[in-house]
């Protein structure tokens, strides 16, 4: 067996006074102008996108810091366990930036000192201790315990603790998907069409909005990248698939096609491109305005539901709006003045839905239709558009603002709202088929709040980690043999 030796510590030279002519910016020691590919590594990025905490270092050496008088390099990207961003780095008072590995701490979640990424050895150890008395930086002093490593030892690794904020907003809102698909017999009553109007206006546009929050660092990591295929295709065929079986067993035709997603299935595919889109918004200086006006003017043309390109373009806004949002935004939201606002804006948003109940349209709150479809000119569209983001976009905040922050007892039911949403198409689908939603003392309040308990039971269940372990198979598939290994691996 062969021997394991630790790397001898890494020593930077002490600083020359002053930046060099071939000196980068805020004097790394980077080469100017930088590669393109140093440019958008996650320590350079606009966007506050920093590699997680598995994000390992370059083969032969810890991972690459920003810190004065070392050089910054293109970090590999590896496996991350959590779709969470990282934070941007913090400067502290009088010191340099932190290193970049520190992993996220999520909106509304205690600042706290994260774990270290596995693997790293004595070279590791070394540039994290204090430098010798008197000598030049990264020279590490002799005579601690902790420097003492063993060859090939790994560091116990202490746990990241989730933050409940996002996955109690998550549960939340997929609640309101069963609710909203099993309103639709019942909508020729006033109070069914107009908490089903209400429920549309920001259940969906908030699923994006978080969606494109947590897709903020989702290309630094291989994991990550692996889930386009592990998560959204192999799932949505098959899924497709099933509803195409479950259909022609409830006695319709059979049905499928691959390339048009059938009923609940158009999120898969939608979210697989905004994923595959956010590159380009990253590096655009304005894109909140531009997705805004691709929103807009996307009405003009009847955009055919294959590859749910309608909703693609739709909801676009608002992936591009959680895509730009930072930590900092959600604090924002946590203030009191903001809540009391919040709790204005929801009692008005459900006065609304009440209101235009009996007379308006559907069509608009699906956010896929043109205005042709909607029988509306070009500046009544444009009109009917525009004040359906703005609404959409206040309620969403305001729901953000009212969410609880700690952790409750539905936090860990938020993990796992993906099988929600793919399973519970089935006991509605049913329900529908054989009538049961559709009898007569369901069509009024009564029935609203009888369908909405049922629905939130079904949420619970279906959020339970028991699903998961009977369908994870299923929706989650590990495919590790179809990818490569990373090289150094």
């Amino acid at each position: 067996m062969s021997e394991t030796k630790p790397s001898s510590p890494v020593t930077t030279p002490p600083d020359s006074g002053g930046p060099g002519e071939n000196a980068g910016p805020a004097s790394t020691g980077a080469r100017w102008p930088l590669p393109e590919e140093t440019f958008w590594s996650e320590q350079t990025d606009p966007h506050g996108v920093l590699p997680g905490p598995g994000a390992p270092s370059a083969p032969g050496g810890p991972e690459a810091s920003p810190a004065k008088g070392r050089a910054a390099s293109p970090a590999t990207t590896a496996p991350v366990t959590d779709d969470r961003p990282a934070t941007a780095p913090v400067k502290a008072p009088g010191g340099p930036e932190t290193t970049p590995g520190t992993p996220e701490t999520a909106p509304g979640a205690p600042k706290t000192g994260g774990s270290r990424p596995a693997g790293r050895r004595a070279t590791d150890a070394a540039l994290e201790r204090p430098a010798a008395p008197g000598g030049p930086r990264g020279a590490v002093a002799a005579g601690t315990p902790q420097e003492q490593a063993k060859p090939g030892e790994q560091p116990d690794q202490p746990r990241r603790r989730r933050d409940p904020y996002l996955d109690n907003v998550k549960f939340l809102l997929i609640a309101l998907v069963p609710i909203g698909h099993a309103l639709v017999p019942t909508l020729d009553a006033d109070s069914s069409r107009a908490a089903y109007i209400f429920i549309y206006t920001f259940h969906m546009p908030l699923f994006v909005i978080i969606s494109g929050y947590l897709s903020r660092n989702f290309w630094n990591s291989n994991a990550k990248t692996n889930k386009l295929v592990d998560t959204f295709v192999v799932p949505y065929v098959i899924v497709e698939v099933g509803y195409a079986a479950l259909r022609t067993a409830l006695g319709q035709k059979w049905s499928l096609t691959i390339i048009d997603p059938a009923w609940l299935n158009w999120y898969l595919l939608a979210l697989l491109f905004w994923r595959l889109s956010t590159p380009v918004w990253k590096r655009m200086k304005y894109p909140v305005p531009v997705a805004i006006a691709i929103y807009l003017f996307a009405g003009y043309s009847q955009i055919s539901g294959d590859f749910s390109m309608d909703r693609f373009f739709g909801l676009m806004p608002f992936f591009v709006i959680g895509l730009v949002m930072q930590p900092e935004h959600f604090d924002l939201l946590n203030r009191r003045w903001i809540k009391i606002v919040s709790v204005g804006v929801l009692a008005s948003a459900a006065a609304v839905a009440i209101y235009i109940a009996p007379k308006a349209t559907l069509k608009p709150f699906y956010f896929k239709h043109s205005y042709q479809d909607m029988d509306l000119s070009w500046w009544m569209g444009l009109g009917v558009r525009t004040g359906l983001l703005v609404c959409s976009l206040a309620v969403c905040f305001a729901v953000l603002a009212l969410v609880p922050r700690g952790e409750t007892w539905y936090s860990d039911l938020g993990t796992r709202t993906l099988y929600c949403y793919l399973l519970h198409g089935i006991p509605v689908l049913i329900a529908k088929e054989k009538g049961w939603l559709e009898l007569p003392w369901l069509h009024g309040p009564l029935g609203v709040l009888a369908i909405s308990s049922s629905c939130f039971a079904l949420a619970i269940v279906l959020c339970l980690p028991e699903t998961r372990t009977v369908f994870k198979w299923v929706l989650e598939p590990r495919l590790t043999w179809l990818y490569r290994r990373p090289s150094g691996s």
